[in-house]
């Protein structure tokens, strides 16, 4: 027989807050509102290595592709440096560690060449990043055009 929290999630949820609120804490599900709170954090690495995939994606058709520079890629930039500062700032400080984890930075490298090359179509992008974290994160870093673009 499937449990609430198998049924519907958002009802399980409201139940659960409501143990808490209620001091009833002997009906807790313990474990699998341990599990959701593993899972929020799980969901911040996501966001920020997407974002910082996202911007590193942009920073290379930026300096591989000078002829195409435009506002929307200028935009795109500036908002996932934005979001990612402010995660780092106000959500979850402790995700700069990551910054210091090679595989995992291996790993969102891998994702912005995949996203560089589906929206260029162009396989010339370095397998290693090119840049150091600050600069991809620093507001005045736009890398220079390539001479192959």
């Amino acid at each position: 027989m499937p449990t609430l929290y198998e049924e519907d999630i958002v009802a399980w949820a409201d139940e659960q807050a409501k143990f808490i609120r209620s001091g009833q804490f002997d009906l807790l599900d313990r474990e699998h509102i341990a599990d959701e709170i593993e899972d929020v954090g799980k969901s911040e690495r996501r966001e920020l290595e997407s974002r910082l995939a996202v911007l590193m994606a942009h920073l290379l058709k930026w300096q591989f592709q000078p002829k195409r520079r435009g506002p929307s890629w200028r935009r795109t930039i500036e908002l996932q440096r934005e979001e990612i500062d402010y995660i780092l700032k106000k959500e979850a400080p402790s995700l700069k560690a990551k910054f210091n984890d090679p595989i995992w930075m291996r790993l969102v490298w891998k994702k912005a060449l995949a996203h560089a090359v589906s929206e260029t179509a162009l396989d010339i992008f370095p397998k290693v990043c090119l840049w150091h974290l600050e600069d991809v994160l620093s507001d005045a870093f736009y890398p220079e055009g390539h001479s192959s673009s």
